[in-house]
């Protein structure tokens, strides 16, 4: 089996893949807004704040695009798109909480807005709803890969927060909490679009290694993006995860050449918080070369998601979703 190269034929850029995808996420948001709604007044106004968030949809948009690329002609993958929205989004209002976030995507969390227990509440309320619609599908194989996913998830989130303000977390813990965290989600959409469409075992397989890689690529970048956006771009703090005493692969991979000064003052702010010393610790961060490292091995990832992707036939989806493993590392450079 051959490697699909970085420079395949496909779509030029994430917008011709919004346009590939648009007439599915465009049922994918109206049924989100439908199973959103509630008679408790409080559900419905933070369902709206939440959706007028914006973003990307990318993991559902990722379930259609791989349900194309399976040849899948039905219409369950729309439901099925918006209970991995519903599981992603309860996570963000959990993790807010827990980050004790005020900011993101450059507007005020619903924490924030209305207090961690109205977010933690309506995040269960989403995760709920999201079992709901899987039991409309009634199929125990999709509800099985579902609720192991979610279960992981939760996994990760306690994973990380027992990393925060550890300076001796490894690069394989570090890893091990993006695999739970995020790339089991991105997993799942993906092997979900090729289970929908009948494709051989194999190729289901790809589909999910696919979608596995392009989540380490994800979250690496978005990790280095905190030591190289710009507060506008990044939609929060710069700084934020060092801040809450995240060791990210950027900090990682300093601590292991940074000088003893430097690494005092890099495990300084990981145990303990704080922003006291951020442009100092951020230039030790960019001298000791981590945040080149950490751009390579977001690459590696990306390129690897391109490989899985060759076990499929040829098109149009296929297509976006190399573009997409492009897009995932690109957001930063």
């Amino acid at each position: 089996m051959t490697s699909m190269p970085a420079d395949a034929s496909r779509p030029a850029d994430f917008a011709r893949v919004r346009d590939l995808a648009a007439t599915d996420m465009q049922r994918v948001d109206a049924l989100i807004r439908h199973r959103l709604s509630s008679d408790v007044v409080l559900i419905n106004q933070i369902a709206d704040h939440i959706i007028a968030g914006g973003g990307k949809r990318l993991r559902p948009m990722l379930h259609t695009l791989a349900a194309g690329a399976a040849g899948y002609t039905g219409d369950q993958h729309v439901k099925l798109a918006a209970v991995i929205e519903f599981i992603h989004t309860s996570t963000l209002l959990h993790d807010d909480v827990v980050d004790e976030s005020d900011l993101r995507r450059g507007r005020k969390t619903a924490n924030a807005l209305w207090g961690n227990a109205a977010s933690v509440l309506v995040g269960d309320f989403l995760y709920s709803r999201s079992f709901q619609l899987m039991v409309e599908l009634d199929d125990m194989r999709i509800m099985r890969i579902l609720a192991d996913t979610t279960n992981t998830i939760a996994e990760g989130e306690v994973l990380q927060l027992l990393n925060i303000g550890n300076a001796d977390v490894s690069e394989a813990a570090y890893l091990a909490v993006i695999e739970r965290k995020t790339a089991v989600l991105f997993a799942a959409a993906t092997e979900l679009g090729g289970i929908l469409g009948g494709l051989p075992q194999v190729q289901v397989d790809a589909l999910r290694r696919y979608g596995m890689e392009l989540g380490y690529a994800f979250q690496i970048a978005d990790d280095l993006l905190d030591y190289v956006s710009s507060p506008e771009a990044l939609g929060k703090n710069i700084g934020d995860d060092l801040a809450e005493g995240k060791p990210t692969l950027p900090v990682i991979y300093a601590l292991e050449k940074a000088s003893p000064d430097q690494a005092q003052s890099l495990r300084h702010a990981i145990e303990h918080g704080g922003l006291d010393s951020l442009d100092r610790i951020i230039a030790s961060i960019r001298d000791s070369g981590a945040l080149e490292r950490t751009r390579e091995r977001a690459l590696a990832h990306a390129q690897a998601a391109r490989d899985a992707l060759a076990a499929l036939p040829a098109s149009d989806y296929r297509d976006a979703l190399a573009t997409l493993a492009d897009y995932s590392v690109q957001r930063t450079f």
